[in-house]
């Protein structure tokens, strides 16, 4: 009853509680000009059915029944129906947190093995519980570089995604800790590692870069973590898309790896909420933001799981915390937990070869920008035409189209970054491309 209104007789009651003769006589001495005097202007109440049809048919005029080629960091993947099983049973989708390990068995067993795949997938020592996303994880991982080296200087390379860019720099202004960027090469559209060793020095806490890039780029990341490596700094390296890791080799040559898991069954959701991480080698374990889960025994010696390590301002001194967030994504996370149970290893090298091998059909169809081995995204320019052009035309097909990168990056004015993911139809690559050829 608690999400209902209260009858006539239960607001009498309440009235005559507090000894109100009236709804008016309880707000009689609001002036008149504060009350309002006149019916609400909404629509009056609708019935079940007319509520279930009037959001299947906003659906239909958002994205469903248009099939997407839009990625830039958030991605349209397959989320398996076990995915909403198991995070809408109660004792998941109620629990707030897990202070008390007795009573949140559940939960942290949950986190444990959470953290325990996402150190399978990222080739680290340690993970943490989740972070809010994969924006907020970046400047984490710069700050956690900073404590660890006692240097200020973050390197952050131009083909990391603008937004996580953004939330640095918004960081930065607060924490004192100058940012710099370097940029990307023209021909291939990977980091530029010359630019980087120029801008290299003794002040250098963290190189940042993405793999895959922004661009949909692979980067050498072993090359940049001798460079990073060479002049005393950490090599951070950030990832958007989950997916690729089924297929790419682990950044083991990071010292932190940091990124985004909304592609593990979380619906892209107009922007959130989605699921962060920050993994690293051991030896960093101290310096890690969040909380991380460990395994323990009880006082009958049976397995059991509690919070091992909560670097944070309500559980230790402000001085001492490693950041200020507050808790984690546990329900989200657990979606993601429960998304790489049902694919395992195989499964998921499956989809990301699915993902690779859609993505430079359409490739194949077109004359993608750079020349750098990429995963399932890649920058095309639309010629003559403007990409609201070529968007507006396949929004006429039902195809969402990709991004227009003169937004972030006014060097590739004209240019498309478009992706392909399982979910891409033959049909609609090659109306795409048909679109793009014309």
């Amino acid at each position: 009853m608690r999400y209902l209104p209260k009858s006539d007789s239960e607001r009498r009651q309440m009235l005559d509680a507090i000894g109100a003769g009236s709804l008016d006589e309880l707000v009689a001495h609001l002036p008149a000009t504060a009350r309002l005097n006149r019916p609400l202007a909404i629509a009056p109440g609708k019935s079940e059915y007319e509520i279930v049809d009037y959001f299947r048919g906003a659906g239909e005029r958002n994205a469903a029944g248009y099939a997407s080629f839009l990625g830039a960091g958030v991605y349209s993947h397959y989320r398996p129906v076990l995915v909403d099983v198991v995070a809408s049973r109660g004792e998941f989708l109620t629990s707030y947190t897990p202070y008390q390990a007795e009573i949140a068995q559940g939960t942290l067993t949950t986190i444990f093995e959470f953290q325990t795949m996402i150190c399978q997938l990222t080739g680290m020592d340690v993970a943490n519980a989740s972070m809010y996303d994969g924006s907020t994880a970046v400047p984490e991982a710069a700050m956690m570089a900073i404590r660890i080296t006692g240097r200020s200087r973050i390197l952050i390379s131009r083909a990391v995604h603008p937004e996580y860019r953004a939330v640095l720099e918004c960081h930065a202004r607060n924490q004192q800790m100058p940012v710099e960027e370097f940029g990307y090469d023209a021909a291939t559209g990977a980091s530029d590692l010359v630019d980087l060793e120029k801008k290299l020095n003794a002040e250098t806490a963290a190189v940042i870069i993405q793999n895959p890039n922004f661009f949909g780029n692979l980067e050498q990341v072993k090359a940049a973590a001798e460079l990073a490596h060479k002049h005393g700094a950490m090599l951070a390296v950030v990832f958007t898309e989950a997916v690729s890791l089924g297929l790419l080799e682990p950044p083991r040559e990071a010292d932190i790896v940091c990124g985004e898991l909304q592609s593990f069954a979380i619906s892209p959701s107009y922007g959130g909420p989605y699921a962060g991480i920050i993994a690293a080698k051991e030896k960093y374990l101290r310096q890690m933001p969040g909380r991380l889960v460990g395994q323990t025994k009880d006082s009958r010696g049976n397995r059991a799981f509690c919070l091992t390590l909560s670097t944070r301002e309500q559980h230790i001194r402000r001085e001492k915390a490693t950041s200020n967030i507050c808790t984690n994504q546990a329900l989200v996370a657990l979606m993601a937990t429960v998304f790489m149970t049902v694919y395992g290893k195989e499964g998921l090298r499956e989809l990301a070869r699915q993902n690779l091998s859609k993505a430079h059909y359409l490739a194949g169809k077109l004359n993608p920008r750079f020349t750098a081995p990429f995963f399932h995204e890649f920058v095309v320019n639309t010629g003559k035409r403007s990409p609201a052009e070529i968007n507006s035309k396949l929004l006429e097909r039902k195809i969402i189209g990709g991004l227009d990168l003169e937004r972030f990056y006014p060097e590739l004015k004209g240019h498309m970054l478009l992706c392909a993911t399982e979910m891409a139809k033959r049909k609609d690559m090659d109306a795409v491309a048909e679109v793009l050829n014309a």
